[in-house]
């Protein structure tokens, strides 16, 4: 979580913050689904770097958007799913490909 001192003032800038790249938004279209691992994650996600996909989902832990589980396995594999905080962001992130797919259609006259 964010500490009070890091919270902005405006508070659309706290969601931006939080969840405003383009990969933490595919994280979390993927993670609504159902939980997936590390691999299975970047697999799910074209563009995306080992590096980049830990360091996001890094922070989304941190801000308790995500769960990260250690599934004792041979071998150790790692599970990420929504936590409550992050699945409150679905209707959010409906409203916003609803405006996507209206603004492509404009886009391209249909």
């Amino acid at each position: 979580m964010l500490t009070k001192d890091e919270l902005p003032p405006c508070l659309v800038a706290t969601c931006f913050q939080l969840f405003g790249n383009k990969w933490k938004i595919y994280v979390i279209q993927q993670l609504e689904v159902r939980p997936f691992g590390f691999n299975e994650l970047r697999r799910a996600i074209p563009g995306i770097s080992q590096k980049v996909l830990s360091s996001n989902l890094k922070e989304m832990e941190a801000a308790g958007l995500i769960n990260r589980e250690v599934v004792p396995e041979t071998p150790v594999r790692t599970e990420y799913s929504l936590t409550e905080l992050g699945a409150s962001l679905m209707p959010l992130n409906e409203s916003m490909v609803t405006w996507g797919t209206n603004y492509q259609e404009l886009v391209r006259g249909e």
